[in-house]
């Protein structure tokens, strides 16, 4: 039951770390979208992601065409605190790609606007916030995929 986990931009090494750690424990693939906030060889992505890194299913593109046009007929959903719908409404599919923006902007208002594919939101529960911490929101999407798969 695989799944497909998308950085558009990451910016953080350690949350990109974290990230590529948690795909591997899950039998994701990561994929990584140009331009980063740090080298791949950063050694704060490799301290997050321990001596897992090398294990990890991993591709990179050197940017957001790279990517779409590789990927143009794959199911998608996309993540961002400014959709409507709740990612517990998602119908999760086999082979499906799960998409987040950078930390400091998420996605970006064309790919939001683009209706051909479903964004989708984690509640938050507090007025205090705008957002999660990227590898928390992509832990609780890939478990909540995993357990409709199961």
């Amino acid at each position: 039951m695989a799944l497909h986990i998308v950085l558009i931009e990451p910016e953080i090494p350690n949350n990109t770390g974290n990230i590529g750690r948690l795909a591997l424990a899950t039998g994701a693939t990561l994929h990584l979208v140009k331009p980063f906030g740090f080298e791949i060889t950063d050694k704060k992505l490799k301290r997050a992601g321990l001596d897992y890194w090398k294990h990890i299913t991993l591709a990179t593109y050197n940017n957001q065409h790279e990517f779409f046009k590789t990927h143009a007929n794959k199911k998608m959903v996309f993540f961002s605190s400014h959709a409507t719908t709740s990612h517990w409404d998602i119908t999760y599919k086999e082979e499906m790609f799960l998409l987040f923006g950078k930390e400091s902007v998420g996605l970006s208002k064309t790919i939001i606007a683009n209706k051909s594919f479903t964004t989708a939101k984690i509640p938050l529960f507090s007025n205090h916030i705008r957002s999660l911490n990227l590898a928390n929101s992509v832990s609780i999407a890939v478990y909540e995929a995993l357990r409709q798969l199961a």
